[in-house]
């Protein structure tokens, strides 16, 4: 009996992520980078990047090339050498990683390959748009003990200018719907940009998916809708005090990522803007 209980114990720490720590915390908040903001660069600049704009932590995407030089992708199918060579780096700068994303799984295979590769590294959560598969990611996060966003693009638009009604991931209502029923660890990735894209408020959007937000890109734009251009958080029509404020009220404790998608070459000084922002407002 004491032999069983060992191993079921040693099996429970297996399948456990690592949460964000909480010396990572910044008047509050865990804040830092999406790593497309910075898709210019390696993914070992971004981290520079990322800590040099105040930023200590950080979000992957599949396809970044790893470092100067190199031939290697960030990627759940990267090798296990390329893995532990990302963490010495992150380790080495003072930045965690606590997701990845944004990336599509077309069946169970997939899905269980991305949340194995987020056990390995240690990963708060991964970011997904493939709603269709929520079961398999249901499954795997309670396996794992991984969250899962699903993360909202803005509206599509038909060749004639018409939204494409069979893109629904935009809407909060459908996110809602898709997660509602489901284990805690599956939600939301409140995209506060891409919401002012699709025409929405951002503060109306994360009321609905209150208690369900896994994590946050921030990022502003200078009007509604698909023309807009991204600014500073402040500068433009997204409320992002409104939205920092009623995440602090829901006592939303993922991580919030920059996204600026803009200023490509050189975005450091938007997104510290970015960052700074968020920490001036301590919760």
């Amino acid at each position: 009996m004491r032999l069983l209980t060992l191993l079921a114990l040693a099996a429970a720490a297996c399948v456990s992520a690592d949460p964000i720590p909480e010396s990572y915390r910044q008047n509050g908040w865990f804040v830092g980078a999406q790593a497309y903001t910075f898709k210019q660069f390696s993914f070992f600049e971004a981290i520079a990047k990322t800590k040099e704009a105040g930023g200590n932590v950080i979000e992957l995407f599949p396809g970044q090339t790893v470092k100067p030089g190199s031939k290697e992708k960030t990627h759940h199918s990267m090798s296990e050498a390329t893995m532990a060579e990302i963490k010495a780096e992150l380790d080495r700068q003072g930045v965690r990683a606590v997701n990845y994303g944004v990336i599509g799984a077309k069946n169970k295979e997939e899905v269980y390959a991305i949340m194995s590769f987020a056990k390995k590294m240690g990963l708060y959560a991964v970011c997904t748009e493939s709603t269709e598969q929520v079961a398999h990611w249901e499954s795997a996060a309670q396996e794992f003990d991984i969250k899962v966003a699903f993360h909202e693009h803005g509206t599509r638009l038909t060749k004639d200018g018409k939204i494409d009604t069979k893109y629904k991931v935009w809407d909060p209502l459908y996110i809602l719907g898709v997660v509602e029923s489901r284990d805690a660890r599956i939600g939301a990735c409140a995209d506060i940009g891409h919401w002012a894209t699709s025409n929405l408020s951002s503060v109306w959007a994360i009321k609905v998916l209150e208690g369900r937000i896994v994590s946050v890109h921030l990022k502003d734009k200078s009007d509604f809708g698909h023309k807009a251009s991204v600014v500073v958080a402040g500068k433009g029509v997204v409320d992002v005090d409104g939205c920092l404020a009623e995440l602090k009220r829901q006592k939303f404790d993922g991580h919030i990522s920059v996204e600026h998608e803009a200023d490509w070459d050189n975005s450091v000084p938007q997104v510290k803007h970015n960052i700074d922002f968020v920490k001036a407002r301590a919760k």
